[in-house]
């Protein structure tokens, strides 16, 4: 076994891998970019090698930076995590290059598996289904025309390189196809540099379920089971689980069997995982998608039902030994499901979001298990995917398991930044999905029912009586005139704000006595009697008797609340809200949804432009979003340069109505 090991990559999966590094005794070496010189994995590691500057490029994918670091640390393997370098055949050339071992498979089976296009005529020959669509390579606009014509519509765009769903479009109409094209072909650029797409009939209501496999050099290949996937939005997992509730034993063997087949079909070694789409209605139909040459994000939940550690398993495969099972010694025990908490608004489109993490609490039951790469005081910006944390439970079935993850949903704690962790609890109780009766497009198709959601007016009043508390004066001995809202002639007075929460409109709130004995008015509701205390960092309020525990956080003019896993970003004023403006029919400045990058601006000052027409393009955290006109009107004041990096909500253009 290797005394050293380089972890090149970040996050949750570096403090996952290097975990398992401390349990074997083996020296671990993290690699950090100026943006994680304090982060988890830095902290955590045995040795720590700064590789460059925040951006990706220059550091977390800089091959000469990551070799150097592990040449000069002596790191006899690189273990490549997910993302970043992991399915880079230039990176496993190099690592053989330098004399160090990469923990993966063999360039070849990269290569091979890496090109969707060669990864499908590969897997076909070896007997496996694959979904029709193109099978040739490079294919210009009018060849990918004629394509879509061939397949039909709806079609699936797919870069050919890469995966996570980055750059996939689907589309349904012919007048659609051209600025998917572009699109698709844009964001492929910028995530993997490649920009070769592929087409793939779009199967309607369809199920994505994985195999995990591993093979060893010896001859060995064998399957772990499946994972279900199916729960995504923008084509990207956030809740996948282990067995999945829709296959039959026979069904998951004759699907693990495929998934052998094609891992055997290009000499695989180590952890893979082989990606199949399933029709709902017809489990027994499975057709090949991709194959992942790596450890998967989802890997834990089959890590929960076997008991195995596959990075463990990684490791022994990389050095050269035997795997120490066959497939008849793998068994599935329970269920397990996780989630991943992102930094992302989903009211919003799941939109990234950015900040600095003023709170953070995890769940601690011991049947729950938390894979993060965040901590408190730490900044999430804009430079790397918004994937925070996982969180997996584990249970005798499918019902407690999500029970278990619900209840350590609600324990979790996360202020300074929204997050889609209120979003995943509605997720986890909406009916189909406790049921299992799931599709890759139910989100798309449930996202409003979960994300429109009413402000308590407990909220409301909790940020009152924190701000009463604030203002209250210390010390035994208190003047009762310098109370807020203390005794006055006749009764007591009024202490007023115009409060509002991110996403919400600004309501008034009243509030009079001192915080142990408060009346508070929210909006055009009737008084209610409050109390409140602050109790081991808590804000406790007592509604009418009942009592309520919020996490609290002040950043500037924004207090954070956060309650049964739910976070507020409460203000005593109303942001600008450019949406209403435009709806009203008025002008007004075009703003950036989210911290990132301008990468397309098609406008020029003083141009004419319609209602919908395409703006701006901004980009973080490889996602990105098209700003349109809201109007009709002219361009004014074009701040927006491509390249450029921009804040959320700042102005990139105005747009200019007649008569304004």
């Amino acid at each position: 076994m290797f005394e050293s090991v380089l972890v090149a990559n970040r996050g949750e999966i570096a403090v996952r891998v290097i975990r398992t590094l401390k349990r074997l005794g083996i020296r671990s070496v993290a690699v950090y970019s100026d943006a994680d010189v304090d982060a988890p994995h830095v902290a955590l590691a045995d040795v720590a090698v700064r590789l460059g500057p925040a951006a990706a490029a220059q550091s977390y994918l800089s091959i000469p930076a990551v070799i150097e670091a592990a040449v000069a640390t002596g790191a006899q393997a690189i273990h490549p995590g997910y993302g970043f370098l992991s399915e880079n055949t230039a990176f496993a050339a190099a690592c053989v290059d330098a004399g160090i071992v990469f923990v993966g498979p063999p360039a070849s089976a990269i290569e091979a598996m890496g090109d969707k296009i060669r990864a499908k005529q590969t897997v076909a020959k070896a007997g496996v289904p694959v979904v029709p669509g193109s099978d040739g390579a490079g294919l210009d606009d009018n060849a990918l025309t004629l394509a879509v014509e061939q397949v039909g519509y709806p079609v699936l765009l797919k870069p050919s390189a890469g995966g996570g769903g980055k750059g996939m479009r689907e589309v349904h109409r012919p007048e659609d196809l051209a600025d998917a094209i572009a699109g698709a072909r844009r964001e492929a650029r910028g995530s993997f540099g490649d920009d070769t797409l592929l087409v793939e009939r779009l199967i309607t209501t369809p199920r994505h379920i994985e195999i995990q496999v591993l093979a060893d050099e010896h001859g060995t290949v064998l399957h772990l089971g499946e994972r279900e996937c199916s729960l995504q939005r923008r084509h990207q997992k956030i809740v996948e689980e282990a067995p999945s509730p829709l296959l039959t034993g026979e069904q998951r063997a004759a699907m693990g069997a495929a998934a052998v087949e094609a891992a055997r079909a290009v000499g695989y070694t180590g952890a893979g995982t082989v990606e199949f789409i399933v029709g709902a209605d017809a489990p027994d139909e499975f057709f090949f998608m991709e194959m992942n040459t790596r450890l998967q994000v989802e890997h834990p939940v089959t890590e929960e039902v076997t008991g195995l550690d596959l990075v463990e398993l990684q490791l022994r495969v990389a050095a050269g030994q035997p795997l120490p099972l066959h497939q008849h010694d793998v068994r599935l025990h329970g269920h397990a499901i996780e989630v991943r908490v992102y930094a992302e608004d989903p009211a919003a489109g799941f939109l990234p979001t950015g900040g600095r993490i003023l709170a953070l609490r995890e769940p601690t039951d011991v049947s729950v298990r938390v894979d993060s790469g965040v901590v408190e005081d730490g900044v999430v910006g804009s430079d790397y995917d918004p994937m925070l944390a996982k969180i997996i439970a584990h249970g005798a079935d499918r019902e407690q398991a999500i029970r278990r993850l619900d209840r350590a949903l609600g324990e979790t704690v996360l202020l300074g930044l929204g997050t889609n962790i209120g979003f995943l609890r509605a997720l986890l109780a909406d009916p189909d999905v406790r049921a299992g009766r799931l599709d890759t497009g139910l989100v798309g198709r449930r996202v409003d029912a979960w994300t429109d959601v009413e402000l308590p007016p407990d909220v409301l009043a909790a940020a009152a009586v924190h701000e009463l508390l604030e203002l209250e004066p210390a010390g035994p001995v208190v003047d009762p005139f310098d109370v807020p809202g203390g005794w006055r002639i006749g009764e007591p007075a009024w202490t007023k704000w115009q409060m509002t929460a991110a996403g919400h409109d600004p309501v008034e709130v009243r509030i009079r006595g001192r915080a142990a004995d408060a009346e508070v008015v929210i909006g055009d509701t009737q008084p209610q009697r409050v109390s409140g205390s602050r109790r081991d960092g808590a804000l406790v309020v007592r509604f009418q008797g009942t009592a309520r525990s919020y996490a609290c956080a002040q950043e500037g003019e924004t207090l954070w609340l956060g309650r049964d896993g739910q976070a507020w970003a409460v203000r005593e004023q109303a942001p600008l809200d450019a949406v209403a403006a435009a709806a009203a029919g008025a002008g007004g400045p075009v703003l950036s949804p989210m911290p990132g990058t301008v990468t397309v601006v098609d406008v020029t000052e003083g141009q004419q432009v319609s209602a919908g027409q395409r703006l701006v393009v901004v980009e973080a955290m490889k996602m990105e979003h098209v700003l349109t006109a809201p109007v009709d009107g002219v361009v004014r004041e074009l701040r927006a340069r491509a390249g450029s990096t921009v804040a959320r909500d700042a102005a990139l253009l105005i747009i200019e109505t007649e008569g304004a």
